[in-house]
């Protein structure tokens, strides 16, 4: 018996993938996750920072951009195996959400972040784009999650601390981007 995939799984009968407000959910979705509207991109926000400030901190402000880059990083791959996975379990709260130093260990360890944040951004607009997820269903092994308020949890979050970085980048004197 072929095993299913976790999108056919995760889809109801009565989904219509065809009908077109269930396209512009999708689409609108998308364009909030991307950064679009009024959003700042992850790239804009922090792509160019010089590693050598990515543990920097700056007066009244408690973090770096290391330890927001991998609480966004961390919080984003928690709800996304979330959304994929009825075994997984989340990291403790609040401890497990960021990380134990205030700077990265080496320029590889800051870059790796980035390309994993990137990497599950992408995995998290696949899974909003799969029109055979039904974005309103509930989660079997959640508490009334769906995929829609994972997503939209997602977007939000990493729109709060992405501005935070903005913040930290002007305190810094690092050039804003965008």
């Amino acid at each position: 018996m072929k095993k299913k995939s976790y999108s056919e799984k995760r889809a109801r009968k009565t989904a219509k993938p065809s009908d077109p407000r269930d396209m512009s959910l999708r689409e609108n979705l998308l364009y909030l996750l991307k950064g679009g509207g009024a959003h700042v991109t992850f790239d804009d926000a922090i792509g160019d920072w010089p590693v050598e400030l990515a543990g920097a901190k700056v007066a009244n402000f408690p973090h770096t951009a290391w330890m927001l880059l991998e609480h966004m990083r961390i919080g984003q791959w928690d709800i996304l195996e979330f959304c994929r996975d009825s075994k997984h379990i989340s990291p403790k709260w609040p401890e497990g959400y960021w990380p134990a130093s205030e700077g990265p260990a080496n320029e590889k360890a800051w870059k790796a972040s980035m390309a994993t944040f990137k990497k599950d951004l992408k995995t998290m607009q696949r899974l909003v784009a799969d029109r055979k997820v039904d974005l309103l269903a509930r989660i079997p092994w959640g508490e009334e999650q769906t995929t829609l308020r994972e997503a939209l949890l997602v977007a939000d979050h990493n729109a709060y601390r992405l501005g935070q970085l903005v913040m930290l980048r002007k305190n810094i004197g690092i050039k804003v981007r965008g």
